[in-house]
């Protein structure tokens, strides 16, 4: 399992258009094969900035939903929102607190 972390910042007037449109398909993406975590966060000093952060089995699922119809419409919709172009990580979790100890 890896972690993606996408960073967004949006235009101000599009933070509430964006949350509409992620709130909306929210469960599509986490119902997705092989995504098993899926989160919302906001920058609390500048609140036009967004991250993504989601747990995939593996790489292969990340790709499958990245060429799926689904993404394609969700980010179609989403990148004519920025003000900057957005930022991606993937990630190796190497602990947790979620662990046993």
């Amino acid at each position: 399992m890896f972690v993606r972390i996408v960073k967004m910042t949006f235009n101000p007037s599009e933070t509430d258009a964006f949350q509409e449109l992620f709130h909306k398909n929210k469960l599509k993406i986490r119902g997705f094969e092989g995504c098993n975590f899926l989160e919302l966060y906001r920058d609390k000093a500048e609140e036009n900035i967004f991250f993504t952060y989601s747990y995939w089995e593996n790489e292969e699922a990340l790709e499958n939903y990245r060429t799926s119809d689904l993404f394609k419409e969700v980010w179609s919709n989403t990148r004519k929102m920025f003000s900057a172009k957005p930022e991606a990580w993937s990630v190796d979790k190497v602990w947790s607190s979620n662990n046993n100890l």
